[in-house]
This record gives structure tokens, C-alpha cells and sequence, in this order.
């Protein structure tokens, strides 16, 4: 999720040369949607678009966490996106973040919130 962010904002430290033509076309796609952005509204003229980035990402995050973890339609359900991490509370096994929904209406009161431990940690140190 931090590294959606991170390309997002555009700061994500690439690192590799096979896929160099696949991240520029990405920058390029993401710098051309914040420039219609900015060119569409006139409160943003004198905004930098590393500034518009960084607001859009503030203002959107909660959304694309949603998207990823509250799969209710069931149309993620081939993604790779989450994968296992250290065993579980149970004892059964590694846990697997898209089976532990945080959407609204979960069991604690603060299930829907975004989890913010990565969200702003720079690349290098994740």
C-alpha cells in the first residue's frame, strides 16, 4: 500500500533497468493526469504538481485502501497484490492481509481506518 503511495506522490526509488520503459510510461501517464488536474482547476494554477501529488494522495488514500482490502465483488479475487507474512495469532500459518477486511462495519471501532505504520516511512528503510 506505501508503495502505491510512493508512485502516487513520485517518489517511488525504482531500482533496475528491466522494466526502466514501464515506469517511465507510468510518470508520464501520472504527470499528465495531475497537469489536467491542475489545468482544470484555477485555485491550483500556482500549486506545483509534486504539491497536487501529495494532496490528491491525502485526500484519496482511505479509497484505494478500500479498493484493495474490501473486495466485496469479489473482482480482486485472482490478485497478487497481498501475500503471506508472518504466522498468524492462530498458530495455523501465515497470515494474508486481504482475508482481515477493515472495511466499515468490521468488529472494532477504528476497522476502517487506513493502517498509516508505512504510509510516510521513506523507501530504503521499509
Amino acid at each position: 500500500f506505501a508503495d502505491i503511495g510512493d508512485i502516487i506522490r513520485g517518489k517511488d526509488l525504482y531500482i533496475g533497468n528491466r522494466k526502466e520503459r514501464e515506469k517511465e510510461k507510468l510518470q508520464t501517464n501520472l504527470k499528465n493526469i495531475f497537469e489536467k488536474l491542475k489545468s482544470s482547476n484555477p485555485q491550483l494554477t500556482n500549486v506545483s504538481l509534486e504539491k497536487i501529488r501529495e494532496y490528491w494522495w491525502a485526500l484519496n488514500r482511505q479509497d484505494v485502501w478500500k479498493a484493495l482490502t474490501c473486495d466485496e465483488d469479489n473482482k480482486l479475487r485472482d490478485a497478487s497484490y497481498f501475500h503471506a507474512t508472518c504466522d498468524s495469532a492462530d498458530k495455523k500459518g501465515p497470515s494474508v492481509a486481504r482475508n482481515q477486511c477493515r472495511c466499515d462495519g468490521a468488529k472494532s471501532a477504528n476497522a476502517d481506518q487506513v493502517p498509516t505504520y508505512l504510509d510516510y516511512v521513506p523507501q530504503f528503510l521499509r
